[in-house]
């Protein structure tokens, strides 16, 4: 993992396409935010965990009982 530290307006470049801007900080909150291409996803690590786990119960649930779930 790579740590770096950065004040209010200065941001970070990923990959030449996604740059994360510190907006605000405010006590032990910080808000960023990012500019990136359409086709980059861009997830809160919990929902993005949500998402994951919902893929791989899918995989592992037959036809039938995929398709209640879904319907549920």
């Amino acid at each position: 993992m790579l740590a770096l530290s950065r004040k209010k307006n200065e941001a970070l470049i990923i990959n030449n396409n996604v740059e994360i801007t510190i907006l605000e900080i405010k006590g032990e909150q910080v808000k960023i935010g990012i500019s990136a291409p359409k086709e980059v996803p861009i997830y809160r690590k919990e929902v993005y965990m949500q998402i994951q786990n919902a893929n791989e119960e899918s995989v592992h649930m037959d036809g039938m009982e995929a398709l209640k779930k879904m319907l549920e």
